[in-house]
């Protein structure tokens, strides 16, 4: 371990002249017990029983999506899908901020990290994050792809992430909502992180960028886990978070892909990381043994509380945060696969968690309805998830990711269409939710009926089996599935009062019509293929 940049490379001295950051001593890609020794010598992290670090991300402990801004310049303005997902920020107010920041840092200590977002060799990014703090570059150590020696003596970065944990914007002056921001620069190729410590920012700026980046060449940036059969088969999950997107994709009898972003190329699909970002509240290893045994040493924890004693983990402990999470790197999970590349997929699955116990276990999907349900990426938040919901809420988050796509969500859903048309790929949509009523009164959806309904869409099973029309929801619901009693099915049939669920059903269907309108540019086809209410 070096401690000057003597070991640095001319070429990653050159690029921070050239930005005029002046920091003081520069560490590069550390090893990973390097990594974890600095980490904890300052007093970043503990390490647990298990091996793996943990850490607290203080006032964050998650994204603020409120606070990503994306330049507004020549390149940028007329491509971007402004609103409430992209806010623009100013050339001068990014000049503003970026020049105090390179101010703050100077001679301090940084920590580098040089590696590739994208499997796929034709479509990788090369990038380069550099931060305050050791934890978070051993964080990007094990979440993006790293390099082999040759390619890290050669490394170009392509784009460049800033992070720096406590230097805040000064909003009055500077045009942001707040102290914290996240600033993506296509012109300058660059992301400006400030006031936060949530690596999951570290983790979507990136991913944000490669949702710009790609379409442009024709691959279709995707938000979802993807896993392989043993005869080559790929399926790709998408579903926001708590719709069991992780829990589905890691089935023992296929192999992992990846847990949350991928790319659909020509060639096939391919994973942007080289590692895993888990959810890990109230975690058991008899539920999910694959994520239970991959946090281990070179593991970084973010906000699980340890026990002082045993030092073992407490996934049971939400007290800091219901969003405690785990980093670690892909071959972790057994048999995954790596490089993280795979076939055309022959089946999508679009995951929802309806806390309303309306919508169908299990449909079939047209293209068009494909395409709407893309566009719409219904899921419910539950009671107490967060601050000040109650009850049960609807959340529509497009494309199952829309804080993190720069363009419209028809530009996307042209794009899924295309490639379902192309590829013959078969659509489903499941609801990991409640049935026999809404949450507080149903039961959630028994998992082993729920891995028996994924099982029958990936072995095409389903296809010989005889459907019947949903006219609320619009869609085509097979009338039996091996390994699911016929009742379960039904969702109307599993309410005791039927007019209550006409009710209710009625109402969620209504909230879909209501949610589209603001697309006001699509076509009837698409808009036909949804809920009718």
């Amino acid at each position: 371990m070096s401690d000057s940049q003597e070991s640095i490379p001319t070429r990653c001295l050159m690029q921070l002249e050239e930005m005029d950051i002046k920091p003081g001593k520069i560490l590069r890609n550390l090893s990973v017990p390097e990594l974890l020794e600095v980490a904890i010598q300052k007093g970043e992290g503990e390490l647990s029983s298990t091996g793996a670090l943990s850490v607290k991300t203080g006032k964050f402990t998650g994204r603020s999506p409120d606070d990503r801004y994306i330049v507004d310049d020549d390149v940028t303005h007329s491509t971007i899908d402004w609103g409430k997902v992209n806010h623009p920020l100013s050339e001068e107010k990014f000049e503003m901020v970026f020049g105090r920041m390179r101010t703050f840092v100077e001679g301090k200590e940084f920590f580098v990290f040089d590696g590739f977002v994208g499997a796929d060799g034709d479509n990788r990014l090369p990038i380069r994050v550099i931060t305050d703090k050791a934890w978070q570059i051993l964080f990007a150590t094990q979440i993006f792809i790293r390099p082999t020696e040759i390619e890290l003596v050669n490394h170009d970065p392509k784009f460049t992430l800033f992070s720096v944990n406590d230097f805040g914007a000064v909003c009055d002056l500077e045009g942001t909502r707040s102290e914290t921001f996240i600033i993506i620069n296509f012109k300058k190729n660059l992301v400006l992180i400030g006031s936060t410590s949530y690596a999951g920012e570290i983790k979507k700026a990136m991913f944000s960028v490669m949702n710009y980046l790609l379409p442009r060449k024709g691959v279709f940036p995707m938000h979802c886990a993807a896993n392989v059969g043993r005869d080559g088969d790929t399926a790709l999950f998408f579903g926001l978070s708590g719709t069991g997107k992780t829990t589905l994709s890691a089935d023992p009898e296929r192999r992992l892909i990846g847990d949350d972003e991928h790319g659909w190329s020509d060639d096939g699909i391919f994973n942007f990381e080289g590692g895993c970002y888990a959810k890990c509240i109230n975690l058991k290893k008899e539920n999910e043994p694959q994520i239970w045994n991959a946090i281990r040493f070179g593991a970084v924890m973010e906000n699980v509380i340890i026990d002082h004693s045993s030092r073992k983990p407490d996934f049971s402990d939400g007290s800091l945060t219901e969003n405690t999470r785990a980093a670690y790197p892909l071959n972790f999970i057994p048999g995954a696969v790596i490089p993280s590349v795979a076939n055309h997929p022959r089946v999508i699955i679009f995951l929802t968690a309806d806390a309303f116990g309306v919508m169908p276990p299990i449909a079939r999907l047209t293209k068009e309805g494909a395409m709407y349900h893309f566009m719409s990426g219904y899921t419910s938040k539950l009671a107490g998830t967060e601050r000040g919901i109650t009850e049960p809420k609807e959340t529509f988050s497009q494309c199952f990711g829309a804080p993190f796509m720069p363009f419209s969500a028809m530009e996307y859903a042209k794009m899924l269409g295309q490639k379902i048309v192309k590829h013959s790929t078969k659509v489903y949509l499941i609801n990991t939710g409640w049935s026999g009523g809404p949450y507080g009164v149903g039961k959630r959806m028994n998992l082993v009926h729920t891995r028996a309904m994924v099982k029958a869409a990936l072995t095409g099973d389903l296809e010989t089996r005889s459907f019947t029309h949903d006219y609320i929801f619009n869609l085509d619901i097979p009338t039996s599935c091996a390994g699911v009693p016929t009742e379960v099915l039904n969702t109307r049939n599993s309410w005791s009062d039927k007019r209550k669920y006409d009710i209710s059903a009625k109402r969620l269907a209504l909230l879909f019509v209501k949610n589209f309108e603001k697309f006001d540019s699509v076509g009837e086809e698409i808009r036909n293929a949804g809920p009718r209410g």
